[in-house]
């Protein structure tokens, strides 16, 4: 009951902030007309607090011993995973990695062989950041162990992910969901 009140929460917080109507490009090119930009939700306490939940339920479930993804989306909801209790790790991938300091590719505390990732992204549409954020953490000889998103916009992203992780993947919301009179349905 305590997940699907959280799942009720965050889904009214993402209609009532993160959906903008209006011509965009999106993270993979296309243009579109409408943009789910997840962090104008869960960058406020009551979508946070239920995402915190979310998240964390999530990582326990599927025994994740780390949570993230590709920086800038997976931030907030690596963070989210520990304000939420979840006993794991947050990290954060890099399109590349630094020229200074350590020159890590994945930023956070150091993951070990024996950790189970749990990747996660704000929005996905193409699926492509994901796919990114898989690929290092695999050439980094690292377990995945699922896969989560905040929305999906079912535009073949999902397919593509299950596909190349050979994992779970779980969307919390959809686009249905946050707006189910858009123009392209």
């Amino acid at each position: 009951m305590a997940d699907f009140d959280a799942r009720e929460r965050l889904l009214h917080q993402l209609q009532a902030h993160a959906l903008v109507i209006g011509e965009v490009v999106l993270t993979s090119g296309a243009t579109a007309q409408y943009l789910i930009d997840a962090k104008r939700a869960i960058l406020l306490r009551p979508g946070f607090d239920a995402l915190a939940e979310l998240v964390a339920a999530q990582a326990r479930e599927w025994g994740a011993t780390a949570v993230g993804g590709m920086t800038m989306g997976a931030d907030p909801i690596a963070c989210a995973a520990l304000a939420g209790g979840a006993d794991v790790k947050a990290f954060f991938v890099r399109k590349e990695a630094k020229q200074h300091g350590l020159s890590r590719r994945i930023e956070g505390p150091l993951l070990e062989a024996t950790d189970r990732c749990m990747l996660v992204e704000d929005v996905v549409t193409t699926g492509g950041s994901t796919l990114r954020a898989l690929e290092a953490i695999l050439d980094e000889g690292h377990e995945v162990c699922g896969v989560l998103a905040i929305c999906d916009r079912l535009a073949g992203g999902a397919e593509k992910i299950r596909e190349a992780a050979q994992v779970p993947y779980v969307a919390l919301t959809t686009i249905d969901e946050i707006y189910p009179e858009r123009p392209d349905r």
